[in-house]
């Protein structure tokens, strides 16, 4: 027994002394469940921006915007329709209600005294935009307008509904979740591949393998284009796989130019490949390299809107995203894509990335070194 306990005794110590096991022991599960109970406890801080499109402009429905504007959840712009559907496309609304000219005089006509019930439905009927590629926030707001609508049924007649509402897609095609999740696979894939480019850099020189390549004739952003033309392939091919099992399988439709598709995979791997570079520059043992990289990798992971509308997220973690360059990649190639609701406009997706590579790019190249 006392070997045993010495032998423990020896083992604990050896175990405490390893300070990368020591944090995906301990702390890394503790980080991952703050991580993750952050994003969904805090549903009461989520807001959702809808369009109010009010095409009768009556008193009337000045009072069914003040019943709508009571919920905490919706949060209403006014405007035409046209910008509206503007609005939304560019991802400033996640919906759009729009109230029919003759809301008034319906109500009135159904709530005159002897008025029957309405046989072929209700009497007037609001129109609801969403988006279906954004089900999180569609389901959400539908719900919502769906439980506003029956509650002023009630109040205004008691009697069969006078008011209902009608589904409309702000797109024409299909979308399943799949087309949600493909693109952001995608982006996922390229900025593992980039960023876990550091392990090998590290660990080639630890082992002296760099400065014996440094030694060489050969020019030194020789050595480095192959390594980066090495990655950019694997991208290429990671991007007709993802995107070939999504369409074979999955049923999604690419809408966008497969030239711009292909552009901005070719960026989001040069951003991330810099930024693998850039950890490569400064970490110093392959052990530190892992864990670096694993700290970077999950929180993007989990914050950019890959596996989950950035909306159903408490508000203290959204800015998170807005510094996250994987956000702005899974956003361009969602857009590009399956033509979902931007998270930001195109060109501010590309110009991010590329300000992310630009910034990564030049500090590596002052800091790298080659032993």
């Amino acid at each position: 027994m006392r070997a045993l306990a010495t032998l423990t005794t020896a083992n604990i110590r050896s175990f405490m002394r390893d300070r990368t096991a020591l944090f995906w022991t301990l702390a890394f599960p503790v980080i991952f469940i703050l991580l993750f109970g952050a994003i969904f406890s805090g549903p009461g801080n989520t807001t959702y921006r809808v369009g109010w499109v009010d095409q009768d402009t009556t008193s009337a429905s000045g009072q069914l915007r003040a019943a709508f504007a009571q919920v905490p959840l919706l949060e209403l712009v006014d405007g035409p329709l046209t910008e509206s559907r503007s609005a939304m496309q560019s991802g400033d609304l996640r919906g759009i209600i729009v109230v029919p000219a003759g809301y008034a005089a319906a109500l009135a006509a159904a709530g005159q005294p002897g008025a029957s019930s309405p046989a072929s439905g209700p009497a007037v009927t609001l129109d609801l935009y969403t988006d279906p590629s954004q089900q999180t926030s569609s389901a959400t707001i539908e719900q919502v307008v769906a439980r506003v609508t029956a509650s002023l049924n009630v109040a205004l007649t008691g009697r069969a509904p006078v008011l209902g509402v009608s589904n409309q897609a702000l797109q024409t095609q299909d979308l399943t979740s799949a087309a949600f999740l493909v693109p952001g696979i995608l982006g996922m894939a390229l900025m593992q591949l980039g960023i876990f480019g550091a392990v090998p850099l590290v660990a080639q020189r630890e082992k002296l393998i760099l400065k014996r390549l440094g030694a060489t004739p050969l020019p030194r952003w020789t050595l480095v284009g192959s390594n980066v033309a090495l990655r950019l392939l694997i991208g290429l091919v990671q991007a007709v796989l993802i995107v070939g099992i999504g369409v074979a399988v999955f049923g999604v439709q690419v809408l966008g130019a497969l030239w711009l598709m292909a552009a901005i995979v070719i960026l989001g791997a040069l951003t991330f490949i810099s930024i693998g570079y850039l950890v490569a520059a400064f970490v110093r043992t392959e052990e530190a390299a892992n864990g670096i990289v694993q700290v970077i990798q999950f929180p993007m992971m989990f914050l950019s809107g890959v596996f989950f509308p950035i909306e159903i997220m408490p508000s203290i973690l959204r800015p998170v995203a807005v510094f996250l360059p994987l956000t702005y990649l899974g956003d361009a190639l969602r857009q590009v894509m399956v033509n979902g609701s931007a998270f930001a406009p195109l060109p501010v997706d590309l110009l991010v990335l590329g300000g992310w590579f630009v910034v990564c790019l030049a500090i590596s190249a002052r800091f790298f070194r080659w032993e």
